[in-house]
């Protein structure tokens, strides 16, 4: 099989002229806070996209859940991607921080997607988890959001014919 530049893998449908297979282009965006576990959900809502049919064309790291509205905007201005995928894991401390975190993350990637009117799956576990919990929720996690944001899309498609 041949294997082209990632430009011309993107751009293919503009420059042919060919309708897109109903399957969206992803971005993929992942916190390092708790590596071990956000990689793990990184890897695995890959092989899903990939199941499904759907390009990952833009993957970043953020480092923590809390970074993620503004690297998200970035990647929802791009013409080569139709959904995003966030993936994190917010895990209890001694103070109600996490709970705070998850709030305000969860209220910007919904007013994000809504003002570029592109799907945003959240993928990110907590708040008040132990780190057990968290792990429990890898695979989960993953592979539900990647179906959030590819049947959300399908449904916007949809609609908007």
């Amino acid at each position: 099989m041949v294997s082209y530049p990632k430009f011309i893998k993107a751009n293919v449908w503009k420059l042919t002229g060919m309708e897109r297979p109903d399957n969206p282009r992803l971005g993929i965006i992942t916190s390092q806070t708790n590596y071990d576990h956000t990689y793990l959900m990184e890897m695995r809502a890959k092989e899903h996209a990939e199941f499904l049919g759907c390009e990952v064309t833009q993957v970043a790291h953020v480092p923590g859940v809390y970074d993620m509205p503004l690297i998200l905007k970035l990647m929802l201005e791009r013409d080569d991607v139709d959904a995003v995928v966030t993936l994190g894991t917010i895990i209890k401390g001694e103070s109600d921080h996490d709970v705070l975190i998850a709030h305000q993350v969860a209220r910007k990637i919904t007013d994000l997607s809504l003002e570029y009117n592109k799907p945003v799956a959240l993928g990110i576990s907590g708040p008040n988890l132990t780190m057990m919990q968290s792990k429990a929720r890898i695979e989960s996690f993953a592979t539900k959001s990647v179906e959030a944001a590819v049947k959300s899309w399908r449904e916007m498609k949809r609609i908007t014919k």
